[in-house]
């Protein structure tokens, strides 16, 4: 008996995230403003708490300090929460810089 296609994969993540919870100015794939909350964050996506319905595959712009606008797509939505990944990934520096902004607010 072969369970190897039936099992559960789950995407080992390339990095921790940091634990944050910062406001910030985001637009969804109909340029609308959201009420976005970022939870955790890392170079390369971000995961976040919002009222409006995404669908997998949606591309939204996010602000984020010493990073700039960066477009990220919705990996998952669930209650109220989406994961996202980054287009592009943040350099260092500027990742760096934009987690101190963060925890401050925190």
């Amino acid at each position: 008996m072969s369970f190897g296609s039936n099992l559960a994969y789950s995407e080992p993540r390339r990095e921790g995230r940091e634990d944050v919870y910062y406001r910030a100015r985001a637009f969804g794939p109909d340029a609308k403003q959201l009420n976005f909350i970022i939870v955790n964050i890392s170079p390369h996506g971000l995961m976040a708490r919002c009222e409006d319905e995404f669908q997998t595959g949606d591309r939204i712009r996010v602000v984020l300090p010493h990073a700039g606008t960066v477009v990220a797509e919705v990996r998952w939505a669930l209650g109220g929460r989406i994961g996202c990944q980054f287009e592009r990934a943040i350099d260092l520096a500027s990742y760096y810089e934009l987690i101190s902004v963060m925890v401050k607010a925190k």
